[in-house]
């Protein structure tokens, strides 16, 4: 096992450039995620890392190794992708073992390899059959199969789920998460899902058009959010932003729309600058001396209900883990809670915070 080390690393076709000076470390034995939406550049990454990209500019380490000129074979690195790429007229055990006779590998050592991931998998029934014979969960446990059978030093997950109904998503994202905590192997996980990075992370990078917005665990995102990007990305639904400015006498939030928020103590902002407050749907609470707020679409989904309404006509999402008696057209009243507000500039989306004492 080994970590990753990226330093400055650039990508450019041609003259338009897509990863601008990317800088991660990735512990040995971490399970990474690359997250950010379509287009943001992290299965670019993830292919610099593997070899079938080149880089323009910068270094990769793998344990100690700069691979910059490494050929991908010679990485010691394995590849899940998102299509399974299996081969049609090879069984089961035949495509897990494919690539070990390639290395020309005993013929006893691979058999070893291929029972023993095929019992960690549970496909031991299954090594005899085609892949046509297969669900879309086991073929994509083969696909892993196929990767942990060589024992690399790092796993690389190319948005391997997205194939997969919501269900064998939910079962696969755990099995995932216990393999990489019964191997301890490096793990570098893409997908464009906030809800995948959030459960099976040690730690998430969130990038926006090939730059890192933040690095952290994945409640640190959520609780700490460092910038506007970050805060809505990760969450769902999404945090609510309103704009406005903050009003340094009263220590709170006052909206375009003339709205007054509470907040939890003085912020690290001017009076009177402009700011953008948000809050988190589970945040607002139903008060008697609240916000009014007039309900437009409620999606009650058994253990939680979503209320789509409007605030001084700002549009924003409330989420209850008890039941309400809602319907679209009550006009209700809301509290945020003001311990949980966050603030950030108006103009470079920063987080704003809050001053000591």
């Amino acid at each position: 096992m080994a970590g990753v080390t990226i330093r400055g690393v650039r990508k450019s076709f041609g003259s338009v450039e897509v990863i601008h000076g990317v800088d991660i470390d990735i512990e040995d034995g971490c399970f990474m995620v690359l997250v950010g939406p379509s287009g943001c550049g992290k299965s670019t990454l993830l292919r610099m890392i593997a070899g079938l990209e080149g880089i323009t500019a910068g270094e990769i380490a793998i344990g100690e190794r700069v691979v910059n000129n490494v050929p991908p074979k010679d990485r010691d690195i394995a590849m899940v992708f998102q299509n399974y790429a299996l081969y049609p007229h090879m069984r089961v055990a035949e495509n897990m073992a494919f690539a070990l006779r390639l290395r020309r590998i005993s013929r006893e050592e691979v058999d070893e390899r291929v029972r023993r991931a095929a019992e960690i998998l549970g496909l031991t029934d299954y090594l005899d059959r085609y892949p046509r014979q297969l669900s879309g969960g086991q073929r994509q446990r083969v696909a892993m199969g196929r990767a942990i059978v060589r024992n690399p030093q790092v796993f690389l997950f190319d948005e391997p789920l997205s194939n997969l109904d919501a269900k064998l998503r939910v079962q696969m994202r755990t099995e995932i998460k216990e393999l990489h905590q019964r191997l301890k192997t490096t793990t570098i996980f893409v997908t464009h899902d906030q809800v995948e990075a959030m459960t099976m992370a040690d730690t998430i990078v969130v990038l926006q058009d090939g730059r890192v917005e933040q690095v952290g665990a994945p409640l640190e995102l959520y609780d700490r959010p460092a910038n506007r990007f970050v805060a809505t990305f990760i969450g769902s639904p999404s945090m609510n932003l309103i704009e406005g400015r903050y009003e340094a006498e009263s220590r709170s939030f006052v909206s375009d729309g003339g709205m007054r928020l509470p907040l939890a103590g003085p912020a690290q902002a001017a009076d009177g600058q402009r700011v953008t407050y948000g809050i988190r749907p589970e945040h607002l609470e139903l008060a008697p001396e609240g916000l009014e707020a007039k309900v437009a679409v409620v999606e009650p989904t058994g253990s939680e209900t979503m209320v789509f309404l409007r605030i001084d006509g700002q549009e924003m999402v409330a989420l209850f883990r008890e039941r309400h008696a809602l319907h679209a057209g009550d006009t209700i009243r809301l509290a945020p809670i003001a311990g949980e507000a966050h603030l950030f500039d108006a103009e470079t989306g920063a987080r704003i915070a809050a001053e000591a004492g």
